[in-house]
């Protein structure tokens, strides 16, 4: 081989390495802008992204958002890990699932969502996340049936959005523990009058008229139908502003009950209330271990 073809081999393949080289720089700094584009949502837009994939079908932001280690699922119709979750996808997709999105709050390591979903018809859904370290290692729910004829002329899911008075998030998480407790849980009924603006109250509870006057009613009138709605514990409580959703568990007409309730706070008063209920299924039932709590 003469010096001439040497010298333009040695340049092709120093021209290949180099082209090479610079490739593998675009696809890293490619992934690298991908990866920081991830890290930079925020906890609410990746539990969002979560809830989207139940429409979509798509796994991406599972696989991104929930862990792979640890995902504990406490919805009992899901197997546990995150396998249960990716492995429904294809079913969801199949019966038309469809996610609309409300509200979203976040406390802390813990984001709930407010949801209309279309889910073998249509139903109104509250999720709860628990993150760590970026990643959902926990998940809880709560699901009813979208009863569109109510007492109170409200939808179950319409009403106000916007969070407000975030400095007042302990306060208002507070107030409406105290009133679960002290109300709903009987131990000082006397002091429901305090938590309200007067007759000042708008009811999204689909059998409830608005006002303490049409809750009232409401409860005269199931006692007369030997229905009781009993709160026994309260799990969690998670607050952003003027929006507090409680977690409790407890009976209603002697069924064992999960009770989702998201209450909005105006000037030191409770203003507003939605409310998601689901019957507890047998333990026999349950396709995980974890409990609905």
């Amino acid at each position: 081989m003469n010096k001439t073809i040497l010298s333009i081999s040695l340049f092709l393949v120093l021209a290949i390495v180099l082209a090479a080289c610079g490739n593998n720089s675009s696809e890293t700094e490619s992934n690298s802008n991908q990866n920081q584009e991830v890290s930079e949502l925020t906890n609410k837009e990746k539990a969002v992204a979560v809830l989207e994939s139940l429409e979509s079908g798509e796994k991406e932001a599972i696989e991104s958002f929930v862990s792979s280690e640890t995902y504990i699922q406490h919805n009992l119709n899901f197997e546990n890990g995150r396998e249960g979750l990716t492995g429904s996808l294809e079913y969801l997709k199949s019966i038309g699932t469809k996610v609309e999105v409300k509200r979203v709050i976040e406390d802390g390591d813990l984001v709930a969502v407010h949801s209309e979903y279309e889910l073998n018809g249509p139903k109104a859904i509250f999720d709860i996340f628990r993150f760590e370290n970026g990643q959902i290692v926990e998940h809880w729910d709560n699901i009813q049936e979208l009863v569109t004829d109510t007492a109170n002329g409200h939808t179950m899911l319409d009403g106000e959005t916007e969070i407000k008075d975030v400095d007042k998030t302990a306060e208002n998480k507070e107030l409406v523990e105290n009133f679960v407790k002290d109300v709903l849980m009987g131990q000082n009924p006397d002091k429901l009058t305090s938590y309200f603006d007067g007759d000042n109250y708008i009811q999204h509870n689909p059998y409830i008229a608005d006002g303490l006057s049409g809750l009232g009613k409401a409860l005269e009138e199931w006692a007369k139908q030997g229905i009781t709605m009993q709160y026994d514990k309260v799990h969690l409580v998670v607050a952003e502003g003027n929006f507090v959703l409680t977690v409790s568990e407890g009976t209603l007409g002697g069924t064992h009950t999960s009770f989702y309730d998201l209450f909005r706070v105006e000037n030191g008063k409770i203003a507003e209330h939605w409310d998601i209920l689901e019957t507890i299924p047998a333990e026999d039932e349950w396709k995980n271990s974890n409990g609905k709590f």
